[in-house]
């Protein structure tokens, strides 16, 4: 079905958090809806209650029951959750968690079934959201499992730099035996295609980063370098991939090296989204690359520490708003570019039709 404007499905997050705090201020704002047509998947009750809170009163949600009755002119929601739900500020509860669990269900069942065009999630508590049902370290992973993904990539974005890792939410004394030329490798082709696909770069270049200090120092500070990842990077440049290093991760930051590169690939979670965040905390989303579908977050968690206390930023989750917009737009373009190409040429007596835009067709292929 074509639809005038994209649908953009949001998952509450944790109720106890800012969720609702950076969805409704990033809602209110005007040209949101001429840009999209959100869902929340939450509850209209706790929603009020963060209204109430943080004192709006000139914001108001439009209550659904589906998505197929959402009005593009507001921002609709939809009850997921017990209206005897109790919503205590600042605090990790096992109802909130539930909570959690159950809105982003529910966003998920109407993404499989395309009632909505991309899903962006509010954060949860990790903890409080596990059970039966939830067993898995954030988002991503399960959504991996949903969308039956086996290589995907934790892709931070901010204007300034991309990060992806080799190795997410795992125990850092997990990461040496999990770094493998295998998942380098994957990583590698993931980030190439979401740069070429999903931000539309042409022959990107991806810096790959050392897992030891000094990037190994020649085999002195550790072998990783010498025996996995740069075997590694020869294997993507093989394919075609360009692919550089391994950096020392300090002096890469350090230096403002990361400037000439469309995407780095960090080895582990630290080491890639410490310096992303000490730049980019404000402004900067999580996507998941490597997804059928489109998903992303804001950088932040739940912070308890000043929920209801209207200090949250919206910037954040108002950017992973945009770039969920901006990569189904642009992938709906590359999809249209790369379908069998060679029909929009027109031959006319031996004549091309000069109408062509082979420039576009091109960058395409």
């Amino acid at each position: 079905m074509k639809r005038d404007k994209i649908i953009i499905g949001i998952s509450q997050g944790d109720i106890n958090g800012i969720g609702y705090e950076v969805i409704i201020k990033t809602l209110m704002e005007p040209r949101i809806l001429e840009m999209c047509t959100p869902i929340v998947y939450g509850s209209p009750k706790v929603a009020a209650y963060h209204k109430k809170a943080l004192n709006i009163e000139t914001f108001n949600f439009n209550h659904i029951r589906t998505a197929s009755e959402a009005d593009s002119r507001k921002a609709n929601i939809i009850n997921c959750i017990d209206d005897n739900i109790r919503v205590e500020l600042g605090k990790s509860s096992e109802m909130a968690g539930e909570a959690s669990y159950m809105a982003l269900e529910k966003a998920v069942e109407d993404l499989k079934n395309g009632e909505i065009d991309a899903l962006i999630t509010a954060p949860i508590n990790k903890d409080n959201i596990q059970s039966d049902k939830f067993n898995f370290p954030g988002h991503t992973e399960y959504l991996a499992e949903q969308f039956n993904a086996r290589d995907f990539v934790m892709l931070m974005v901010s204007e300034s730099m991309k990060v992806g890792v080799v190795v997410g939410h795992v125990p850092l004394s997990e990461v040496s035996s999990k770094i493998t030329k295998g998942a380098i490798l994957n990583k590698l082709r993931i980030i190439n295609q979401s740069l070429e696909k999903d931000f539309f770069v042409k022959r990107p270049r991806i810096a790959v980063l050392g897992l030891n200090p000094h990037a190994g120092d020649n085999g002195l500070l550790g072998k990783e370098e010498l025996d996995i990842i740069i075997p590694a990077i020869q294997r993507a440049k093989d394919e075609g991939i360009i692919a550089v290093g391994p950096y020392p991760a300090d002096g890469f930051f350090g230096s403002g090296d990361f400037v000439k590169f469309d995407a780095i690939l960090a080895m582990y979670h630290d080491q890639g989204l410490i310096p992303f965040k000490m730049a980019s905390f404000d402004r900067g989303v999580n996507f998941t690359a490597g997804l059928p579908i489109i998903r992303t977050s804001p950088a932040h968690g739940t912070a308890f520490d000043i929920a209801g206390e209207d200090k949250a930023s919206p910037d954040s989750f108002r950017e992973a708003l945009y770039l969920a917009i901006d990569i189904h737009k642009n992938r709906t373009l590359y999809k249209e570019i790369t379908k069998n190409p060679l029909k929009k040429y027109e031959i006319n007596q031996g004549q091309v039709d000069e109408s062509i835009d082979f420039e576009a067709i091109e960058e395409g292929i």
